[in-house]
């Protein structure tokens, strides 16, 4: 193998190791979302706060919306305990909820 060919392969090699070791770190963990993930759980979010905004019994304002891996988060103050159930239900009907955690407290 001519000095060339071997250096070309050489290159070729450490380009491809270089690639995959960069596509590695846009993986998701346990802990962390992936790129496309982090836009998922984004959209979900925006659809549950649209929804809360629908709803004429709840204040959407005084709820705070969270989503990791399609499980959505719910924290915040409400009146009764009826407006905190009814976050939890109108949350669980959106489209690509997996799971809900209704953290929502009474004032």
């Amino acid at each position: 193998m001519t000095m060339t060919k071997r250096f070309a392969s050489g290159f070729a090699s450490a380009f491809l190791a270089l690639s995959l070791l960069s596509m590695a770190g846009c993986g998701s963990t346990p802990t962390r979302n992936s790129p496309g993930g982090y836009i998922d759980d984004t959209v979900i979010t925006t659809k549950v706060k649209a929804a809360f905004v629908k709803d004429p019994d709840l204040k959407a304002t005084e709820i705070k919306v969270e989503t990791f891996k399609g499980t959505v988060q719910l924290s915040g103050f409400v009146d009764t305990q009826e407006a905190a159930a009814r976050a939890g239900s109108v949350a669980r009907g959106v489209e690509g909820v997996k799971d809900v955690k209704n953290d929502i407290r009474l004032k």
